[in-house]
């Protein structure tokens, strides 16, 4: 999903970029609303997850592979404005440090993977939510199928944009179907990684899960007297 340099033109890559610090932008705001003195931490951990996660990649048909995007995990965790700046961290780091991802295409990487990913995978969680039993074991499953939505859908948001602006001669079609076939197998390796972390998470803490919020009941951290720690 890393978009190379040179693959859209330059007035293509400028307006993602403007979206995507607008985006960005919003999310700083946004994001104070959704960071408290515990949840901080958990945000920091999801980055560093999604950073590790997105280095390993499986395979997936005819010599392809792919590798986690995070977004809808990222914001089912921490929120989904948090989530925008996990991923732009994330994002930002593996292009200037690991040359994961064009510089000049940062924009249109934060773009699909920060904001569409992230969005479309919440309001996708967030109707499974509705439509499906409001319980604790709903969550894994709610955001197995956002994760698997999010990961064709931003592949074909970069399909619409190589079609406006693209550099490479190949059709725009040919382009879209390629990307839209192996980026729904790409997500259902998503599905499974998101519903696995969630489920581990709300073993433990579902006190912690943004997307939980309502259903789990608080955890009682707190050390009685007379008893060990």
């Amino acid at each position: 999903m890393h978009v190379p340099d040179g693959f859209l033109n330059l007035p293509t890559s400028a307006a993602t970029a403007v979206v995507a610090a607008a985006g960005v932008g919003l999310a700083v705001r946004g994001a104070r609303r959704e960071l408290d003195e515990r949840t901080a931490p958990l945000a920091g951990l999801t980055a560093a997850f999604i950073f590790a996660a997105q280095m390993l990649n499986f395979p997936v048909a005819a010599g392809t592979s792919g590798h986690l995007l995070g977004g809808a995990l990222a914001a089912i965790l921490v929120g989904p404005w948090t989530a925008t700046l996990c991923v732009t961290v994330v994002l930002i780091v593996q292009a200037f440090l690991f040359a994961d991802g064009g510089i000049t295409a940062l924009g249109t990487n934060i773009t699909l993977m920060a904001l569409v990913g992230v969005w479309v995978g919440w309001a996708v969680f967030r109707l499974a939510m509705k439509v499906l039993p409001k319980k604790l074991a709903t969550v894994p499953i709610a955001g197995a199928v956002g994760g698997f939505v999010s990961v064709p859908v931003a592949a074909l948001t970069f399909a619409g944009l190589f079609a406006f602006g693209g550099t490479v001669p190949i059709p725009a079609g040919t382009v879209a179907l390629a990307m839209g076939g192996i980026h729904i197998l790409i997500g259902i390796g998503e599905a499974f990684i998101t519903a696995a972390v969630l489920a581990a998470v709300l073993a433990v803490r579902p006190d912690l899960v943004y997307g939980a919020r309502g259903i789990a009941k608080p955890v009682d951290l707190t050390i009685k007297e007379g008893v060990p720690a």
